[in-house]
């Protein structure tokens, strides 16, 4: 129908004598981008994003299970009473806590559902609240796409099985105009090279740091392949997993990347008229890398996160998730998202531990 209209707008402005520029100009404009807003919501230690386009709305994961109302009230200031697309990227807590008041407070026409699955109550929750919608969840294919306004979302992952959520994420790249953002969940280095292997161009402008700027993403060759001009971090403030990591802050300063982070500056807002993209604060001047906290949730920061590693390897042989009865090397970034309720460290022999019903870990193979 675009095509059409240009053509008839070409025709009259040969009849009326307008000029070849002129009629570069009309074209253009009949196709030009509709503003994009991109608003990643500051939900403390989580995930939440909203784009629209266009009249059109979408929401990338919803926090933990405190944040649901407070994100409903912010989309609600918005002006938000649909959405065309709900992405749940992956089903840690910190994503999909506050999914099932997003999914019976709004019409949701698609949600998308990373396809591990967790056997928890946080999980449960957002189940039980698609099947009181009637609302069936799917995982979008790789490669497949679909529309936003006059925006583009490219499906980047999964694009196979893994053995941890994270990796399992859902990512994408949306497109408006010339402007690119690439959003990856909590996907770690294994499954950025499993993208990466697709071949598909993941430059973007912006990048949705992975995994809140954790180490364990935002490799080297991946971060090579989005070369953003700006990345923007979303983590609570002074938590505990020491989110941003120092060696994801090195690579983004090394190449030149203006960085936004929620713990620093609240609910950040990037606008882009498919050409330009602005926004509402300046980029973070401190480069503060995170400290990490003692398990016990006492605010008592260790110096160094890389002594506290060197300690848990010195003393413990393996880490056993009693949730998935898998275990671990210390240093795997897998050990990073299991719970403290979940966890066990011991010295016993591998042996033992197979024995014992436990397999290992396929990413460090301990």
């Amino acid at each position: 129908m675009k095509r059409i209209t240009n053509l008839i707008w070409v025709v009259f402005a040969l009849l009326i004598g307008l000029s070849s520029n002129s009629i570069t100009s009309i074209a253009s404009n009949a196709n030009s981008p509709d503003k994009m807003e991109v608003h990643f919501i500051d939900v403390g230690q989580g995930d939440t994003t909203l784009i629209t386009c266009g009249g059109h709305a979408m929401l990338i994961d919803a926090g933990d299970e405190t944040k649901g109302t407070a994100i409903q009230n912010y989309l609600q200031k918005q002006q938000i009473k649909e959405l065309d697309y709900l992405i749940l990227t992956h089903p840690d807590a910190d994503h999909i806590g506050g999914a099932p008041v997003i999914i019976t407070k709004f019409k949701i026409n698609q949600v998308f559902l990373s396809d591990y699955e967790r056997d928890n109550t946080t999980y449960q929750k957002l189940i039980q609240a698609l099947d009181y919608k009637r609302q069936k969840p799917v995982t979008p294919e790789m490669g497949s796409q679909y529309s936003l306004g006059t925006a583009v979302i490219t499906i980047l992952a999964p694009g196979k099985e893994y053995d941890n959520p994270n990796d399992s994420s859902v990512a994408f790249i949306i497109q408006n105009g010339n402007t690119r953002f690439l959003f990856t969940g909590d996907a770690g280095e294994a499954a950025e090279t499993d993208i990466l292997n697709q071949g598909i161009d993941i430059s973007a402008d912006v990048y949705k740091a992975g995994h809140h700027g954790s180490k364990y993403s935002t490799s080297e060759e991946f971060f090579k392949a989005v070369s953003p001009s700006f990345a923007v971090i979303s983590c609570g403030k002074n938590n505990s997993y020491g989110h941003p990591h120092a060696e994801t802050f090195n690579k983004l300063r090394a190449g030149g990347v203006k960085v936004y982070r929620t713990d620093e500056e609240g609910t950040i807002v990037a606008i882009s008229d498919g050409t330009d993209i602005t926004f509402n604060v300046p980029p973070s001047e401190s480069w503060k890398a995170g400290e990490p906290t003692g398990s016990s949730g006492t605010q008592q920061i260790q110096n160094k996160e890389n002594e506290a590693s060197d300690l848990t390897a010195e003393n413990t042989t393996y880490v056993l998730n009693r949730n998935t009865k898998k275990f671990h090397k210390p240093d795997c970034s897998s050990v990073e998202t299991i719970k403290d309720a979940n966890r066990t460290d011991t010295t016993q022999s591998r042996d033992a531990i197979l024995e014992s019903g436990y397999v290992p870990c396929k990413r460090c193979n301990p």
